[in-house]
């Protein structure tokens, strides 16, 4: 049996707990931080590539959807697999094939090889992910939704540094400096490679133990339909992520006239909302529920998103900050919900929903892009503005702490 399939009992599991480090979920987190931020200089250097390949809107929207569809396929097919055959090493593997993607993104001289490039990237980050949210949980000590949330911190943190550093970097020198990132890379393997390390060794000591098979209690049909409306969730979440991700610097340039440069500071500003938002939501989730997260993080967004496109510069950076914040404490709350609802499928779920947001941030950024060559920026903001409406569909998803009790 699989280590991912495994729940310990009590005492056993108390013994592992106390053993599990907190240095390891700091690794992991950081690790998370410099994949993410490399992914992120990719959107922040648009404007360049825009300049550079006279691309349109739509054109930019394929290069997202490239790198982000590429993640989405892949991640389920790596969870499925490294839940019967776990792979420690294949973190530092992901973050080596990121590398070879931002080499090539520095020398790209057509537009095919830019889609080839973010491909890569892509790839890469779906070989890091699944296996990445696994050690999370094992690192966890029982406080999964806290583990779930530094993890994702990592990665909103890096998400948010990116743009500045390529708002320094890769502005001011140009394309070919997108590889002085390969570096970020190279740490990132050493460091995964001591993670690795870990894994492994974590790994034999579970196989020790005296384990019984995960139990699923909930009726099949709640689990699809559960697993349907966190979907939709995750659809409503992530494509207002991208409009925002992929289009705020031009949405701020088109109707501010702000510069370049200034408008990369804002992206910085919601992003690290976002961060702040991400280590939140998964305490809240740990003493709450994931549910109550949940409902407060899509819904509770509506009224800003509604107000975001009619108001001026300062508040719109105002309310980009309390959008970011609240709508990123939802992620962390659907991914345990989902493991707690699959337990045992730790590598299936965290593929699928990783992938599965990766997948509709790329969708979205391509199909924006072209609402917003069909019509403009402003536009695409408005119609965005709606989608948190979703977030009442939580009400049909069952309280499984509840079910737990019974």
């Amino acid at each position: 049996m699989s280590e991912s399939a495994q729940v310990l009992p009590a005492s056993s599991a108390r013994g592992i707990a106390e053993r599990t480090s907190l240095g390891i979920l700091v690794a992991i987190s950081i690790s998370h931080m410099l994949n993410d931020l490399m992914q992120s200089v990719i959107p922040a250097i648009y404007p360049i590539l825009k300049a550079e390949f006279t691309l349109s809107f739509g054109q930019i929207g394929l290069i997202q959807l490239a790198f982000q569809l590429t993640a989405s396929i892949l991640q389920p097919v790596v969870g499925i697999y490294t839940d019967k055959n776990p792979q420690p090493f294949s973190l530092a593997v992901g973050m080596g094939v990121t590398l070879c993607g931002l080499l090539m993104v520095s020398i790209a001289s057509s537009y095919p090889m830019l889609l080839l490039a973010v491909a890569l990237i892509g790839m890469g980050s779906s070989i890091f992910h699944p296996e990445a949210s696994r050690v999370a949980r094992m690192a966890s000590g029982g406080r999964h939704g806290f583990a779930q949330s530094l993890f994702q911190v990592g990665g909103n943190f890096g998400s948010a540094i990116g743009p500045l550093l390529a708002a320094l970097i890769v502005l001011a020198r140009g394309q070919a400096s997108v590889a002085w990132f390969s570096l970020v890379a190279l740490a990132g393997m050493l460091i995964l490679t001591r993670v690795g390390f870990w894994y492994r060794d974590h790994q034999r000591e579970r196989k020790k133990a005296n384990i019984a098979p995960a139990v699923q209690t909930l009726p099949l049909n709640v689990v699809k339909r559960s697993i349907l409306i966190l979907a939709v969730l995750i659809f409503s979440k992530f494509f207002y992520m991208a409009a925002l991700t992929s289009y705020y610097t031009f949405y701020l340039i088109e109707t501010f006239n702000v510069s370049v440069k200034d408008s990369q500071l804002y992206l910085f500003v919601f992003l690290a909302a976002v961060a702040a938002g991400t280590i939140a939501g998964g305490p809240i989730g740990d003493r709450f529920g994931r549910k109550f997260v949940m409902w407060f993080s899509i819904l509770g967004v509506l009224p800003f998103t509604l107000l975001l496109p009619h108001a001026s510069l300062g508040w719109t950076i105002a309310l980009s900050v309390v959008i970011g914040f609240i709508l990123s404490s939802a992620f962390p709350a659907i991914i345990v919900y989902a493991q707690e609802l699959v337990p045992g499928k730790v590598g299936l779920i965290s593929g699928l929903f990783f992938g599965f947001a990766f997948g509709m941030g790329g969708i979205g950024a391509a199909a924006l892009g072209e609402l917003a060559d069909w019509t403009s920026i402003t536009f695409v903001f408005q119609v965005c503005a709606f989608l948190p409406i979703l977030g009442l569909l939580t009400a049909f998803l069952p309280d499984i702490r509840k079910v737990k009790h019974a």
